[in-house]
C-alpha cells in the first residue's frame, strides 16, 4: 500500500466530523491494505511506530524535511513510498547504534524525507513525534477493522483487548476472518490491556451506582501487571513495556506464590519510613532503570499491592465477577500484597474509609462493582474513582486549535498563575479536559476575540480570562519556569466574575506543591 494513500485517507477521517464516516473511510482503507499492510496501516492510523523512539529528535526532523523541500523545488522526485519501505526505513534507524549514529539517522531520515511528497512528511515528522491526532482513535480502529472484517464489532474488541495492540489483530482477521480470533487469548508472560475506571463526583455518587460495592485505596503509583509461568515472571507497565529488571522486588513477591501461571493486576508505589505514599514522580524513578538497580531498590524500595487476578493455573477469570476475581487473588497472594479493601453498601461506612485513605496519603479510593467481569482496555462503569482535587484560579495565555472531533475549536488551554514579585503570569501547563461542547464554542469565541497572534496551531491571548482548574497534584518539572506543572488538570468553570489580577498567584501554586510534598 502506496504511503500516499494513508496520507489521505488520515486527512480525510481529520477533516470529518462523523463518527460513521470515520469508520468507513478506514475500513474502507483497511482492506484496500489487506492483510499484508493492515498492521503497518493500523499503527499508523493509531500514530504509533512499531519501532517505538528511534532517537529522532525535532532538529534532525526539521533538518531532514528542509533538505527535502529544497530537493522538491529543485524539480527533483523519487519513486513513490510504500508503507513498506517506511517500515523498512524505520526499523533501519532504530538498529543503529554508536559512535556516529545520530548523523546515521539523519542522513537516513532525509532519504526517506527526500522520497516523500510535502504532505507525506508532515506526517511522518507527526509520526516521530507522537503528534499524529487525526481523530482515528484506537476505539474507532477497532470499529474499522471489525467492519473491514465483516465481523461483530464486539468480538474484534476482545480480541484487541487480549492482544494487548490492534495491529496484530487486524492482520490476522482480515486474512483468517473469524477463525483468527481464537488465536487471542491470555497468555501468561503476554500482557492485556488494562481495565480503567470512570470519575464518579463523590462517594454518594459511586454507591448510588453500584450499590454495594468493593471499596480499595486508590494509590497514586504505577501501574503494572504482573505474570507468572512456572518460575518465570515478568512485570509489565501500563504501556506494556517490560521493567522487570527495574522492579526486582515486586518479580520476587509474586515468585513467591505458590501458583504455577498467574496473571495479576495491581500498582507499585514507593513509601516512606512512615508507610505514606511518594509523590507519583518519585516512584517513577525506579521505572526503567537498567543500570545500578540495586543501588536504586536501596535507596527507593517499592512496594505492589494487588487488586485482581485475570488468570490462574489455566484459568481464564476476566468473564468472573469482581467478587469472585479477588477472592481468587487473595487464595493466592500473601495479605501484605492485596490492596486495602472494604466492602460496604453503607454511604457512612463508605466515606469513613475515603476519609482514612486521605488520612494515609493517597490520593482516594476505588469503588468496584462485586458482579462485573474484568473490561480489559476499556473504561468500564464497573470501577468508578473517588478523588480529592485542588482548585486553582489561572489565567488562560494561549490555546491551541483542536484536531478531530474538535477541529475548529479552540481546545488546549495555556495556563498561568499570576507573579506578582516579577509581574505578568508563569506557565504552569496545559489541558483541554473538562470542557463541553458548549464550552469549546464559548471558550472559541471569547479567545478569539482576546487573539494576540497566532504560532502555528496556538492563539496566543491577552491575559484576561480567568478559568477555574482542579488538579490532583502539583509535580516537579523542568519543562516550565516556575519548575512545577499541574497533574491531571481539568476545567471546572470560567470565573468571569472574577479579573485576572484576583487569579491565584505562583506563591499559592508553590504552597500546594510543598503541602503535596509534605504529605508523603
Amino acid at each position: 500500500m502506496e504511503l500516499a494513500r494513508l496520507v489521505e485517507v488520515s486527512r480525510q477521517v481529520r477533516e470529518t466530523s462523523s463518527r460513521t464516516a470515520k469508520r468507513h473511510r478506514l475500513a474502507e482503507c483497511l482492506r484496500g491494505a489487506g492483510p499484508a499492510d493492515a498492521a503497518l496501516a493500523v499503527s499508523y492510523l493509531a500514530g504509533r511506530l512499531p519501532q517505538g523512539r528511534i532517537g529522532l529528535g525535532p532538529r534532525l526532523v526539521r533538518q531532514a524535511a528542509a533538505a527535502a523541500a529544497a530537493r522538491e523545488a529543485a524539480g527533483a522526485a523519487g519513486e513513490p513510498l510504500t508503507l513498506r519501505d517506511v517500515d523498512a526505513a524505520f526499523s533501519g534507524l532504530a538498529a543503529l547504534g554508536g559512535r556516529g549514529s545520530q548523523q546515521a539517522r539523519g542522513e537516513g531520515l532525509a532519504a526517506l524525507f527526500a522520497r516523500a511528497s510535502a504532505a507525506e512528511r508532515d506526517f511522518l515528522a507527526r509520526l516521530i513525534h507522537g503528534e499524529l491526532r487525526q481523530g482515528a482513535l484506537e476505539g474507532l480502529l477497532v470499529e474499522a477493522i471489525a467492519e473491514a472484517a465483516e465481523l461483530p464489532a464486539s468480538e474484534v474488541r476482545r480480541a484487541v483487548m487480549l492482544a494487548g495492540e490492534p495491529a496484530a489483530v487486524a492482520e490476522v482477521v482480515l486474512a483468517e476472518g473469524r477463525a483468527g480470533l481464537a488465536r487471542f487469548t491470555l497468555r501468561p508472560l503476554h500482557p492485556v490491556q488494562p481495565m480503567l475506571a470512570q470519575a464518579a463526583r463523590d462517594m454518594d455518587e459511586a454507591l448510588e451506582s453500584l450499590g454495594e460495592a468493593a471499596l480499595e485505596y486508590k494509590l497514586d503509583g504505577a501501574r503494572v501487571q504482573v505474570h507468572k509461568r512456572g518460575d518465570v515472571v515478568r512485570v509489565f507497565s501500563r504501556r506494556q513495556n517490560d521493567v522487570t529488571d527495574s522492579l526486582p522486588e515486586v518479580a520476587e513477591a509474586v515468585a513467591a506464590c505458590g501458583a504455577d501461571a498467574l496473571i495479576l493486576d495491581g500498582e507499585v508505589i514507593a513509601l516512606d519510613a512512615r508507610g505514606r505514599p511518594h509523590p507519583f514522580q518519585v516512584t517513577m524513578r525506579r521505572f526503567g532503570r537498567k543500570s545500578e538497580v540495586s543501588a536504586a531498590r536501596a535507596a527507593l524500595p517499592v512496594n505492589v499491592f494487588l487488586f485482581d487476578c485475570l488468570h490462574h493455573d489455566g484459568e481464564d477469570l476476566i468473564d468472573r465477577p469482581g467478587a469472585e476475581r479477588f477472592d481468587r487473588l487473595a487464595r493466592v497472594v500473601g495479605p501484605e500484597l492485596l490492596v486495602p479493601r472494604r466492602v460496604t453498601a453503607d454511604p457512612a461506612d463508605a466515606t469513613a474509609f475515603l476519609e482514612q485513605a486521605f488520612a494515609d496519603g493517597h490520593e482516594g479510593v476505588m469503588a468496584k462493582s462485586l458482579t462485573s467481569p474484568y473490561a480489559a482496555g476499556s473504561r468500564g462503569a464497573g470501577w468508578l474513582k473517588v478523588k480529592q482535587a485542588h482548585t486553582l484560579d489561572l489565567v488562560v495565555l494561549a490555546a491551541e486549535w483542536g484536531s478531530g472531533r474538535r477541529q475548529g475549536w479552540l481546545s488546549n488551554l495555556h495556563l498561568g498563575a499570576r507573579d506578582p514579585e516579577h509581574g505578568g503570569y508563569v506557565m504552569l501547563g496545559k489541558t483541554f479536559k473538562g470542557l463541553s461542547d458548549a464550552m469549546l464554542a464559548w471558550q472559541t469565541r471569547r479567545l478569539l476575540a482576546l487573539a494576540l497572534g497566532q504560532e502555528g496551531h496556538v492563539v496566543h491571548v491577552r491575559p484576561e480570562l480567568v478559568v477555574e482548574i482542579a488538579v490532583n497534584e502539583i509535580q516537579t518539572s523542568p519543562q516550565y519556569p516556575a519548575g512545577m506543572a499541574l497533574r491531571f488538570a481539568r476545567v471546572r468553570r470560567y470565573r468571569e466574575d472574577k479579573r485576572p489580577e484576583e487569579a491565584d498567584t505562583v506563591d499559592t501554586v508553590r504552597r500546594l506543591y510543598g503541602r503535596d510534598l509534605g504529605a508523603s
